[in-house]
């Protein structure tokens, strides 16, 4: 029987999380989940320099709002840890010694280097200026389970300790790989050329070697090269301060590189565990598109239940360190359900909903402007005052109802006073439907509202 999956998520804690980061922790968070298998987040935190505990906090929090749950490590505990590699020395030192003693390992220029096995020359390397040493080898070939196979020619023994004592990345990476019994190592592609050597290791250190498996690069949405953490959109904290779900940032980052097939987009978190694997994933490399996501984002919203809507939205008001707008949580309710329809994010609420909770709202000039260029809306304003003073704001119908009784009584139609109705009492050309509009505000501050906007015609 095969042993169950293993798959890592290791992250460096050196600044904000970046999307391709995010990307590279799904697919290792589906494939667990697809096989039944163990998610470990393991912290590659050795780069005392440029390590950060503010950082790593940022990675941990990323996480959880992603809904990314890890079965071992920081915070989780497991069998294998401790799982920050700065908590690991001992165990480094002690596989190091293991190579030393087989012979696998020398000491040269104060470092540490791992020895290749093969017919060995010293050479003088013109472009880097010193000696090094040449071994005559067949290259190394991979079966990657996302680029089929690749052959690369490991032909330099390389260091694995630095002068101080220090052990370099693709050493402790594969001795926590082995220790941590990681089967299947899923990373970008980028990481590729890093293969062969990791590969030597887990078999100079007598271990048998994982599953590799490296996923697309995520290329910038304008212009050429691999997206970089100073590229717009690119850090995941952006989005949550933006308002946008987790779940629609999970979905679009789950078909940056995959393929579902049947040009399947929108899909639940359920789904997209059950038909993801490591044949689905591309080779091609897979370009950002922020547009795409804020669709998708929009999608995710409108399709949220009410009572849900209005949760996320109080949440993100609290998340954002924005004063409740209102005291009254019934009005709170009734116009974040008003607004639902019409919004794309919750980062939209604040800016589109302010004149509900105060009278103290700016107007949009250029909205006035083009408002007030048509027809007559001074003499709308006073039909509408005189109109509603006794109507029935208990619901859209009946509003609607007193509404398009006056545009009959004038010869107009309802059109001729919704535009400049709105700008009266929202500051906007734009918002909810009117009818709801006006219920929601109640008549005293409509009437209120349409009187005051009267006055500065």
């Amino acid at each position: 029987m095969a042993s169950p999956v293993r798959v890592r998520f290791a992250p460096s804690p050196t600044g904000f999380f970046h999307i391709g980061s995010a990307r590279t922790a799904l697919f290792n968070w589906l494939y667990a989940r697809h096989t039944g298998g163990r998610f470990i987040l393991r912290v590659e935190d050795t780069d005392a320099a440029r390590n950060s505990e503010a950082f790593l906090n940022v990675i941990y929090d990323s996480l959880r709002w992603l809904g990314l749950d890890w079965d071992e490590g920081p915070g989780v505990g497991g069998p294998f840890g401790p799982y920050r590699q700065s908590e690991r020395a001992p165990i480094y030192k002690t596989h190091l010694q293991k190579l030393l003693d087989a012979g696998r390992a020398y000491e040269r220029d104060g470092a540490l280097w791992f020895k290749l096995d093969g017919e060995r020359r010293e050479v003088f390397d013109e472009r880097r200026q010193k000696n090094v040493i040449k071994v005559a080898r067949p290259p190394a070939v991979i079966n990657d389970a996302i680029r089929g196979r690749v052959e690369r020619l490991e032909d330099e023994d390389f260091v694995i300790a630095r002068s101080d004592g220090s052990p370099v990345f693709h050493f402790v990476n594969v001795v926590d790989d082995i220790e941590m019994r990681i089967t299947h190592v899923i990373r970008g592609e980028d990481h590729l050329s890093n293969t062969s050597k990791h590969v030597e290791l887990f078999k100079a250190l007598g271990a048998p070697v994982p599953v590799f498996a490296h996923i697309p690069l995520i290329l910038k949405q304008n212009g050429p090269g691999k997206m970089s953490k100073r590229d717009q959109g690119a850090l995941v904290e952006e989005y949550q301060r933006r308002g946008f779900l987790p779940e629609a940032l999970v979905n679009f980052l789950a078909l940056l590189g995959w393929n579902p097939g049947n040009d399947l987009e929108k899909m639940p978190l359920a789904e997209i565990v059950a038909r993801f694997d490591l044949p689905g994933v591309n080779q091609s490399n897979a370009r950002f598109d922020e547009r795409k996501l804020a669709h998708m984002n929009m999608e995710y919203t409108l399709a949220l239940p009410p009572e849900s809507f209005v949760r996320k939205a109080a949440a993100f008001f609290a998340s954002n360190n924005l004063p409740p707008p209102t005291d009254t949580p019934a009005l709170f309710d009734a116009v974040m359900r008003l607004c639902q329809p019409k919004i794309k994010s919750l980062g939209d609420l604040p800016d589109y909903t302010r004149y509900f909770f105060t009278d103290n709202f700016p107007v949009d000039e250029k909205a006035r402007a083009k408002v007030l260029s048509k027809g007559d809306p001074a003499a709308r304003l006073r039909e509408l005052l005189d109109a509603l003073q006794n109507a029935d704001f208990s619901s859209d119908a009946a509003i609607e109802t007193a509404i398009k009784q006056l545009a009959e009584s004038r010869g107009l139609g309802f059109g001729d006073y919704q535009a400049v109705a709105r700008l009266a009492v929202s500051g906007s050309n734009a918002g909810p439907n009117l009818t709801g509009l006006f219920r929601v505000l109640g008549r005293p501050r409509v009437l209120a509202r349409l009187a005051r906007f009267l006055e500065t015609l």
